[in-house]
């Protein structure tokens, strides 16, 4: 396994942290609070016979179906129903995975094009803190692949010719040194633009970041627009289609035949030069990785706990001979795993059953007869941010002064066409050329997003019924805060990318959404596109179409109530230990679509979240305690009601349950689980919670759920 940069944070086993999936596994009660055994065993003494102390065999049915909701049959292979129940039977029916709150994910149907799925997704997937001078660490893939990520983002730049890690250094060191490496390749003696570039930045960072003090008689000056020089020409190869760039029939047996042993100028210079690709955010502080590790990594974990497929989402920096060596990197370490090139261009996507086990490249689109495309280092998420296009001051994603003029990255034709199915295209509208191309796909910004919602939102739903979509946070979101994506999974976008490094709203909507799905979930009818059949060949979209979130599905008014009995073993907020100080209540918010959004009568929400806050309840909190018992405390059950909601859509809104302390300021979050609407079960329930930071807790509220929703 490749090793994690010296000196980054631990990264804990992402197969027990949730964020992408974890709370959809099977979780049973280990052991009971006496203050939960207590009611557990009133309920079960409300419904016994008087004279046998035991539950009878109707009684047992009409408890489960009537007030449990459940579907009888699919217990029948695990509990005995035909038979009357004493305590033991309740006890090992209510403790056990049948009675989590959380409903286990419908079996899925797979084949359905690509475009019909979210896709739980990575954002600078290689960063393991804030956005500016955090480390990098090949763990962080480990970490988001055990826990169920689908789409990993990997920025690639130059590699530097010693191809040492400086990882006892300071980052602005390393950064320095590092990111002026494809200035040297130009043959410039002088500090590369980057590099200025970062520490103009540096000085301007606030000191809890790593910047510098500033001096009080000092004024730090601006950072200045500057323009990188032009990369080198390209080189036509001179080997035939059939072989690989950048493998010569000596270095890859395997392609001897194929090749006919010619090698192109990129080969010689691959086999004289020692530089290989990194992987960090450019013009930051932030370190790097090898672009070697990191697909080691994917190989490694990729398919570990899915065999769904893995987009892995490239942002090129570098120069052409650099992307020689990432396409050699990616066809030796990766081999079967690539997906074969097409003998002509998709005329539709596929589905996600066909492409099992298969890791597609996410790459910006090059026209075979451009012979790599237009010079410049603006990458595809810089431009396809169409409010920060028209803005100055920083750029959304990469933080660094706006640049006039700039021009399409340059990518080569070799790298390109490995992106069969994802070809980034730069987004201008949905009416350009390429928006018909069935294998496009365009990244904006949360702000990008807004835009076009705005003045097309029926447009853009209905481009994404057919096309892929992926939709970022801004680069203003230094400290990696995440945007709220059920926002923009309402507006049929797949690919809504995450920082999975920080744990916050975002990423517990992302856990209810994906818990136990291995990554894709279906979505709801009104939001797919048509299946591919005899019939149906070619699902292409209809111009006289006009949906948009608002009609394209039911939605429904809904009334939540939530008794909340007691709670057992709760983990206390991180860094404290002090069981006595900690006061845990119960808060319950709801996340649902706003009508203004819905129907874009009103300015969407700000930074894409809700303006919600509008329901959300909690009790009252206990003192001294890791297992609260309400209704012991204050005499009757808390009850939590949520009545009358409007715009209800089950299988894109959430409700959230958070243990907080109640401490003088703000209140420290202690535990949490966060579940879809649709899988909601009703009934006594126990809300198993993950920690604080999303590892897996003996942690557990004890409820009672009732769910009315109505047209």
């Amino acid at each position: 396994m490749p090793a994690a940069v010296r000196g980054t944070p631990y990264l804990p086993d992402g197969a027990h942290q949730g964020g992408g999936g974890l709370s959809g596994a099977e979780q049973k009660i280990k052991t009971l609070s006496p203050a939960v055994a207590a009611h557990l065993q009133r309920i079960y003494s409300a419904h016994a016979d008087t004279v046998t102390k035991a539950w009878r065999q109707e009684d047992v049915s009409v408890w489960l179906r009537c007030c449990q909701g459940d579907d009888e049959a699919e217990l029948a292979r695990d509990f005995p129903l035909h038979q009357d129940w004493d305590y033991e039977s309740f006890f090992q029916y209510i403790t056990s995975s049948a009675a989590n709150s959380i409903a286990p994910p419908r079996s899925q149907d797979l084949s359905y094009p690509l475009s019909s799925y979210f896709i739980s997704s990575s954002h600078n997937t290689y960063l393991t803190g804030n956005q500016f001078s955090s480390d990098s660490s090949v763990d962080a893939y480990r970490n988001v692949l055990l826990r169920g990520c689908r789409c990993i983002e990997v920025d690639v730049w130059d590699g530097s010719d010693s191809e040492s890690e400086d990882d006892d250094g300071d980052a602005e060191s390393v950064t320095s040194s590092s990111s002026s490496s494809s200035d040297d390749a130009y043959g410039s003696g002088e500090e590369g633009t980057a590099s200025k570039l970062k520490r103009k930045a540096k000085s301007r960072l606030p000191s809890f970041l790593g910047g510098r003090k500033k001096s009080k008689d000092k004024k730090v000056p601006e950072p200045t627009t500057t323009t990188p020089p032009p990369p080198l020409p390209a080189v036509a190869a001179t080997t035939t289609e059939a072989a690989p760039v950048g493998l010569s029939a000596e270095t890859n047996p395997l392609e001897r035949c194929k090749s006919g042993g010619s090698a192109s100028l990129f080969q010689t210079l691959s086999r004289k030069s020692t530089k290989e690709p990194r992987v960090l955010h450019g013009y930051t502080l932030t370190k790097d990785i090898t672009f070697r590790d990191v697909c080691e990594a994917i190989k490694d974990y990729g398919f570990a706990t899915t065999d769904l497929p893995l987009i892995v989402s490239l942002e090129v920096h570098c120069s052409a001979e650099q992307q020689e060596r990432m396409v050699d990197i990616m066809r030796q370490i990766w081999g079967d795993l690539l997906l074969p090139e097409p003998e002509e261009d998709a005329k539709y996507l596929p589905t996600p059953e066909e492409l099992r086990g298969k890791i597609l490249v996410k790459v910006k689109y090059a026209p075979p007869n451009n012979e790599g495309g237009s010079t410049g280092s603006t990458t595809p998420e810089e431009l396809d941010n169409t409010a920060a296009a028209a803005s100055g001051g920083l750029s959304e994603e990469a933080g660094q002064p706006k640049q006039q003029a700039k021009k399409p990255s340059k990518v080569i034709w070799s790298l390109s066409k490995m992106g069969i199915y994802t070809r980034g295209v730069s987004f201008k509208s949905l009416m350009q050329p390429e928006a018909n191309m069935p294998t496009h796909i365009f990244s904006l910004s949360e702000s990008g997003v807004m835009d076009v919602h705005k003045e097309s939102r029926s447009a853009l739903f209905e481009h994404n019924k057919h096309y892929l979509m992926r939709a970022y946070p801004s680069g203003m979101r230094i400290l990696s805060s995440n945007l709220d994506p059920a926002v923009f999974w309402r507006k049929g976008i797949q690919i809504v990318a995450l920082n999975w490094q920080n744990w916050d709203e975002g990423m517990m909507l992302n856990e209810g959404m994906f818990a136990g799905t291995g990554g894709y979930v279906l979505k709801p009818v009104g939001y797919r596109c048509a299946k591919l059949t005899d019939s149906n060949p070619s699902p292409s979209p209809s111009p006289l179409a006009s949906d948009t979130q608002a009609d394209a599905v039911q939605h429904y008014t809904m009334d939540l109530t939530i008794n909340v009995l007691a709670a057992q073993s709760l983990p206390l907020p991180p860094g404290d230990d002090n069981i006595d100080s900690f006061r845990p209540y119960l808060k319950v918010e709801l996340h649902v679509e706003e009508p203004g959004e819905r129907h874009g009568t009103d300015e969407l929400p700000q930074d894409g979240k809700e303006k919600g806050g509008e329901y959300k309840a909690k009790t009252k909190s206990i003192k001294g305690g890791c297992d609260p018992d309400w209704e012991g405390k204050f005499g009757a059950q808390t009850e939590l009601k949520f009545e009358n909601i409007p715009g209800v859509v089950p299988e894109l809104s959430f409700v959230r349950f958070l243990v907080l302390d109640d401490e003088i300021g703000r209140d420290s979050l202690a535990a949490w689980a966060c579940v879809r609407l649709d899988r909601l079960r009703e009934g006594y329930r126990f809300v198993h919670l993950l920690d604080a930071k999303g590892m897996e807790s003996d942690g557990a509220v004890l409820v009672k759920i009732s769910k009315k929703l109505r047209l």
